[in-house]
């Protein structure tokens, strides 16, 4: 096996190759090194805290699904057929020169959505997988460590899953936007193990619960709604514990501390809110500068709905674990997200719900269709 190392990720969508997993020599690993000045520690005590985290441990360990065996891989949407539903549609019907594009060139153009949106979530994940292995280190307690060793196998799941729809059932990806990698590059090379859980439990994760749930109903395909779902319940349990453990380790902190990381979630929270909204799909098809095209998107119903998504369920949890400080607070009321510090929290669990078994696919298409985005 080959290593090709690169400075920064590659900035054109590529293909997945076809490549025999026995010809070992044929397969070239691209690596972009990253450093991190990582402080770890030993918990000597082994105390296991009969508490939430180790509830949520206990969880992890029994309701782990297996991307190969739990999902009907044989399933393939019919190329002729649109992957999102077009009452939801991500591109609005007024848009100059959509209505010239051919039936042919519509459909490719809603693959390439789809395939950008799914990029995203691989990017993310593999994101989320290497800080949850950093948390297994540094997590200062014995019940964190354990947890976080869950939940870093609950994210190679989730890689695999991604990255096996995108091979399968696209056959290319997009790369990560300079948001989403920007911020994973900070997280990652922070020697703060609070900041990680901060920045990865409480936005990262807080974000994909709302994009997650976004795309779930207005797709078509059977098979990437039951993935996502799966990738959903997962989720739910990643940020329960984000916000639970952060909520009295902060309180531990000092105020310059504490204004120091909720400067941190505020500036993750801007660059976020326009991860999963992107013009680039638009630009590639349609004769728009990027520029123009990111204005497009971004004003679509279904990106507006997103950001509303995202702030709804992040800002409560700041408010929750103490970072939506007095200082802070106006910059969210810019952003016109401060009223929703007053919506209730997502994460006073619902134990019996958390703990029933995974859903099949047809009882999952049932709910949604009872619901709505």
């Amino acid at each position: 096996m080959k290593s090709k190392l690169v400075d920064n990720q590659p900035q054109e969508v590529t293909n997945y190759l076809e490549i025999d997993p026995k010809e070992q020599d044929a397969v070239e690993c691209v690596n972009e090194i990253f450093n991190t000045p990582l402080k770890g520690s030993y918990n000597w005590d082994y105390t296991v805290v009969d508490d939430r985290i180790k509830k949520l441990y206990e969880l992890g360990k029994k309701l782990n699904w297996n991307v190969s065996d739990d999902l009907d891989w044989s399933q393939t949407h019919p190329k002729n057929e649109f992957l999102v539903n077009q009452d939801f549609r991500l591109v609005p019907d007024e848009i100059v020169g959509l209505d010239e594009l051919t039936m042919e060139q519509r459909l490719e153009m809603d693959r390439h959505q789809v395939s950008w949106n799914l990029s995203q979530f691989l990017h993310g994940e593999q994101g989320a997988l290497l800080v949850a292995s950093q948390l297994v280190s540094c997590a200062p307690t014995f019940n964190a460590k354990m947890y976080a060793a869950s939940q870093t196998f609950d994210e190679a799941r989730h890689v695999e899953g991604f990255n096996r729809y995108l091979k399968e059932k696209i056959g290319f990806q997009y790369p990560a936007t300079k948001g989403l990698k920007s911020l994973m590059d900070k997280i990652l090379t922070d020697e703060r193990w609070d900041l990680k859980f901060i920045g990865m439990q409480i936005i990262i994760e807080g974000l994909a619960l709302a994009a997650f749930n976004n795309m779930k109903f207005i797709l078509n395909d059977g098979l990437l709604k039951q993935l996502l779902h799966y990738v959903i319940r997962d989720e739910a349990r990643h940020v329960t514990f984000g916000v639970n453990y952060l909520e009295d380790y902060l309180k531990t902190l000092s105020k310059s501390e504490i204004e120091d990381r909720a400067q941190f979630a505020f500036e993750a929270c801007v660059v976020m809110r326009n991860r999963l909204i992107s013009g680039e799909v638009i630009s590639r098809f349609l004769d728009y500068t990027p520029e123009e095209a990111q204005e497009i998107a971004a004003n679509t119903a279904q990106g507006q709905n997103f950001r509303v998504l995202l702030f709804t369920k992040i800002v409560p949890n700041l408010k929750r674990i103490g970072l939506l400080t007095d200082k802070v607070a106006p910059q969210y009321e810019k952003l016109g997200v401060l009223s929703y510090a007053e919506l209730e929290d997502n994460f006073d669990i619902d134990w019996a719900d958390m703990s029933k078994p995974y859903e099949t696919q047809e009882e999952i298409e049932k709910a949604i269709s009872g619901g709505h985005p």
